[in-house]
């Protein structure tokens, strides 16, 4: 696999990030103007995992289970992540703890190449850290099937493309319905809210020289 890829995705974590502008590209008009996060917010993290497929590097979401009512994002698509705890060492370690636990990919096999910018979701007044990460070999997915109903993947060049980039009204409850929403179709999946902002900062960095 492309070694060049990787180094360039860790470059440009380096430098200043896409940030707020390319997150709210891909936000819903009725989001509020990105504000600080109230100091009761609970802390996250997620990780963007890049992994080797048919001589691409790909990138893994999670449908999150249905059967538990009281989750705010039930069905919804995600990367692998969770609550921060209180006996993780930091952000990037509950990433890393998340992703094994809810897709079997072994902590120590993936190595970070840095971070983007945190978000905050109302709905459910959690901050989140994404986490950028790899692994050298195509991992053989274990699915917590409490959590992750399915695990989808798509190459990081299609996500840079626009194809992949669309709007529709979505029913987000049975009384209420948003307005050409803006998603990305992975593999027929939307991939909307707070999962899109993140990616779409994602995909931005990549796209720089």
């Amino acid at each position: 696999m492309d070694k060049a890829f990787l180094d360039k995705v860790k470059e440009n974590l380096g430098r200043e990030l896409p940030g707020v502008a390319a997150q709210y590209e891909m936000a819903h008009v009725s989001r509020a103007a990105s504000k600080p996060a109230p100091t009761d917010a609970l802390r996250a993290a997620v990780l963007i995992l890049l992994f080797p497929k048919n001589g691409e590097w790909h990138i893994a979401f999670t449908q999150r289970a249905s059967k538990y009512a009281h989750d705010k994002h039930k069905g919804q698509m995600s990367f692998p992540g969770g609550k921060i705890e209180a006996a993780d060492a930091d952000y990037v370690a509950a990433a890393l703890r998340e992703t094994e636990e809810e897709i079997g990919v072994p902590r120590a096999d993936i190595k970070t190449l840095g971070s983007l910018s945190q978000l905050y979701i109302p709905v459910s007044n959690f901050v989140v850290q994404p986490v950028v990460g790899y692994v050298a070999d195509e991992p053989n997915f274990v699915l917590e099937e409490n959590e992750v109903a399915e695990l989808v993947s798509e190459s990081a060049e299609k996500l840079c493309s626009e194809q992949l980039k669309s709007v529709k009204d979505m029913a987000i409850s049975e009384h209420m319905t948003l307005k050409r929403v803006p998603y990305f179709d992975v593999q027929g999946k939307v991939v909307w809210g707070a999962t899109a902002m993140m990616l779409n900062e994602f995909v931005t960095l990549l796209k720089h020289n």
